[in-house]
């Protein structure tokens, strides 16, 4: 990932690392931004993490959905501690930098587990509508194995995938200004730093997102469209901040702990522990 320099002043390449501007136009408010994002993602950990105890602990949610839920939980809490950590440690901070192989590492991550988790939302549509369409055959047609393989086949998508593009993006050079505005080593700025026609790329992020994250998450599919002249740094910082902060702490919820099998199986878990404490 090392990057030859560049003869133009102004074009000097970048090597030694980016400056992830974020929040720092909030001021003194990101004390308090700090503050709720720490709940919010302990929040996140907590839920997510207590789906996966649940359904581990109680044989009755040993079932296909529940197992492509713990799935979706271990995602989340990956997906979501790809940037939030460093996003915390920036808001208390002066210097919010970040290297060339630490923005690739964290574009890894955020990309990798979020293919995954659009390919593993396929597979729980899919569980679904055996479920529905196909009753008497769903045991049969949803064996473990079956889960196991859909599961699997949603880390390889992802990983092959996302391997590829990302290692594609940081083999370009990089050069201009350091400072990315952008909270996170999202794809679209840093592409931007790329000295070198991106076009190519552009089309290959956006065929992605059509295969394969077009229902789930439509509002990824538009980061790799040309924004339009209204839209501000401000705005795009918001819409990503709802996907990686807000949405993960929104899904132990949605899928699983409203869900009646979950509620009776905590208060069951809840009640083996107070007997065996007692």
């Amino acid at each position: 990932m090392a990057h030859s320099v560049s003869n133009r002043g102004e074009n000097q390449t970048i090597s030694d690392g980016f400056i992830l501007v974020g929040f720092s136009y909030l001021n003194e408010l990101q004390i308090l931004l700090f503050l709720l994002l720490l709940v919010i993602y302990l929040l996140t950990l907590m839920g997510n993490l207590l789906v996966i105890l649940l359904v581990k602990l109680n044989p009755s949610l040993h079932s296909p959905m529940y197992f492509f839920l713990v799935n979706l939980s271990f995602l989340e809490i990956c997906y979501t501690s790809s940037v939030v950590p460093q996003l915390l440690v920036h808001l208390l901070v002066e210097e919010k930098t970040i290297s060339i192989a630490g923005c690739a590492a964290q574009m890894y991550v955020f990309t990798i587990t979020g293919l995954t988790e659009c390919c593993l939302l396929a597979a729980m549509a899919y569980d679904r509508y055996v479920a529905i369409c196909r009753p008497l055959h769903y045991t049969t047609i949803m064996s473990g194995r079956v889960c196991t393989e859909l599961a699997g086949a949603s880390w390889i998508i992802g990983i092959l995938v996302e391997v590829a593009k990302i290692t594609w993006l940081f083999s370009l050079p990089f050069c201009g200004s350091h400072r990315i505005h952008h909270f996170f080593c999202d794809i679209p700025p840093v592409m931007k730093k790329a000295c070198a026609d991106t076009t190519k790329m552009k089309i290959v992020g956006f065929t992605v997102s059509v295969l394969f994250i077009l229902s789930p998450f439509l509002l990824i599919i538009l980061s790799y469209v040309m924004p339009k002249p209204e839209s501000t740094v401000e705005t795009d910082q918001m819409i990503s901040l709802v996907n990686t902060i807000v949405a993960p702490v929104l899904n132990p919820l949605i899928y699983t702990l409203r869900n009646k099998e979950v509620k009776g199986a905590l208060r069951i878990t809840v009640e083996k522990g107070i007997f065996a404490h007692n």
